[in-house]
């Protein structure tokens, strides 16, 4: 090998590797690479070979799944003409079973990062079509740059999964590398967004990564994540099942809660994954990204005294009252198909971003139980950990009762929800429309932990418990002793309802701080957020909080 040591107009000196010095004549090319320009037609070329991919077979195969390439999807993730790669040339060191002899540029993942809506947002995208996209060391130590980059850029990060996870033939160096990732899911968890993508299978170790971050987007028939697959269950437990049932979007969308959000097709996905990056800030030290609307923020909303009917008992549906107080109607709902007796939704409010939770009457009452603490209780986590105000809408009877709900862990379960609300700093708003009954009225953002802002229709009802159980508790002798005890329970019933549950019996008391007209429902929320947008509250110095598990 040489190196120029020195040059002069009639030639140039050069050592050998030996340290052997050799002069040779001026305008000679020592690299032996030729003119610049050759170079860099060789670079075009081999970037060219790099964006088509490893064959034209391999992408065939692909798209006959219904599956886009990495770069594909990159290109749908970012503005057009963005995205910058890095990494693009690396390769794999590992030797034997045959790899010495496969060693593709890229080694199977695609890095970089690019404009979203003209924000950056960092990215990697498996390509399945090298190695299955399976992970080694290389492969592991491009995804930990591209995260420590984010870090550093206090910028979000997508992650596109589509592999097979560990590479076999690299043995313990591939589970390494998982570790590496998980460890730096934790430490960038509530400093940037992060965002898993299942677009093809995500198996063993590599399902814990998506498991760590912020949501998980997934596509129907293609997308699967599991710890043991079909082979191995069947193998263990004597059970035949296929990938999509064990791990299929729809599973983990309605079944394990896994994933927040499951789409037809990848176009459709990567669009929303666009929108809920419109959603958040690039990191926990800024605000959300505001909008312009052209909905009047006093607007009255007349429609909410239809919608929502007097009688406590009778059902309708909550997102009915989210879409009439929101901007134009819009709002981006989270985990839509599990816990359905609770909404959690991202909207805007006068252009602001805000986080809405509400009870679901037209599911199971609106009762919570533990699906619907556990889900309400990540999405006020999430909320707080990115500076999102939240809004809290209650209207619910209480806790579901029953035995599988006691031993399931109810009281831990709800302890989460409690726990999320108590310990969030973001401004926050509770109203309530209708019933709230006992601990879950506490647990749903009521001044006595914490609310910023507590507000109240007429219709409201704030009490231990419904009057009709409170009667048969509280007057149960007078009750039974009575010559008539139905028409004596019907009069005790009424009493207790006018003496205790009264709409302005909390108004009165100072735990609600106005009864309001619920045509003013979206003007009253926003005033009560503008006020709140400069809020400080600091914690308490700690090391971190210890909440339920």
């Amino acid at each position: 090998m040489s190196v120029v040591d020195e040059t002069t107009s009639a030639s140039v000196t050069t050592r050998n590797a030996a340290g052997t010095a050799t002069a040779v004549p001026a305008g000679t090319d020592v690299s032996g690479s030729g003119h610049l320009r050759d170079r860099v037609t060789e670079l075009a070329e081999l970037n060219e070979t790099l964006r088509r991919g490893p064959s034209e077979r391999a992408t065939e195969a692909q798209h006959a799944k219904g599956k886009l390439t990495a770069r594909e999807r990159l290109e749908l993730l970012f503005d057009a003409g963005t995205f910058a790669e890095i990494e693009e040339l690396r390769r794999h060191r590992a030797t034997g079973f045959g790899l010495e002899d496969r060693r593709p540029h890229t080694d199977g993942v695609v890095t970089g990062w690019g404009r979203v809506d003209g924000r950056t947002v960092f990215a990697y995208a498996h390509d399945f079509r090298i190695f299955g996209g399976a992970l080694g060391e290389a492969h592991a130590q491009k995804i930990h740059k591209l995260m420590d980059l984010a870090e550093s850029a206090g910028a979000p990060i997508v992650g596109l999964c589509d592999g097979a996870g560990a590479r076999i033939q690299e043995g313990v160096t591939a589970l390494a590398g998982y570790g590496g990732i998980f460890t730096r899911n934790v430490r960038s968890s509530g400093v940037i967004p992060q965002i898993s993508v299942i677009l093809g299978p995500c198996a063993g170790g590599a399902a814990y990564s998506p498991a760590l971050t912020d949501f998980v987007f997934m596509v129907r028939g293609t997308g699967q994540m599991f710890i043991t697959g079909p082979d191995v269950v069947q193998a263990v437990t004597g059970e035949a099942v296929t990938h999509e049932v064990l791990g299929g979007a729809d599973t983990h969308a309605t079944l394990s809660g896994v994933a927040h959000f499951a789409y037809d097709d990848e176009r459709s996905c990567l669009d929303d994954v666009r929108h809920l990056l419109s959603l958040l800030p690039s990191n926990n030290r800024e605000l959300p990204p505001a909008q312009p609307t052209s909905d009047p923020p006093d607007r009255r909303g007349e429609t909410l005294l239809d919608l929502v009917p007097a009688d406590p008992g009778q059902a309708y549906d909550m997102r009915a009252v989210i879409a009439e107080i929101t901007d134009d109607g819009d709002f981006f709902e989270v985990q839509e198909d599990w816990a359905t007796n609770v909404v959690c939704a991202l909207t805007r409010l006068d252009g602001q971003v805000v986080g809405i939770v509400a009870n679901q009457p037209a599911s199971f009452a609106g009762v919570l139980d533990i699906r619907a603490s556990e889900k309400a209780a990540r999405f006020v986590q999430t909320c707080d950990a990115f500076n999102i105000p939240l809004v809290t809408l209650v209207d619910v009877p209480g806790f579901l009762p029953g035995v599988d709900q006691e031993h399931g862990g109810i009281i831990r379960h709800g302890a989460k929800l409690l726990y999320a609300y108590c310990n969030a700093t973001v401004p926050r708003v509770q109203l309530i429309l209708r019933k709230a009954y006992g601990g879950a009225y506490i647990v749903m953002d009521s001044r006595s932990i914490g609310t910023d802002v507590s507000l109240a229709w007429p219709s409201n009802e704030i009490a231990v418990m419904g009057a009709e159980g409170a009667a048969n508790i509280v007057f149960r002798r007078e009750i039974a002793a009575a010559a008539d005890p139905e028409a004596t329970r019907a009069r005790l019933v009424k009493e207790y309802r006018t003496e205790l549950m009264h709409p302005y019996y909390a108004a009165e008391r100072g735990l609600v701080d106005s009864v309001i007209d619920p045509a003013e429902t979206r003007a009253r929320l926003i005033g009560a957020l503008s006020m709140l947008r400069a809020k400080h509250a600091p914690l308490p110095a700690r090391k971190h909080g210890n909440q339920p598990q």
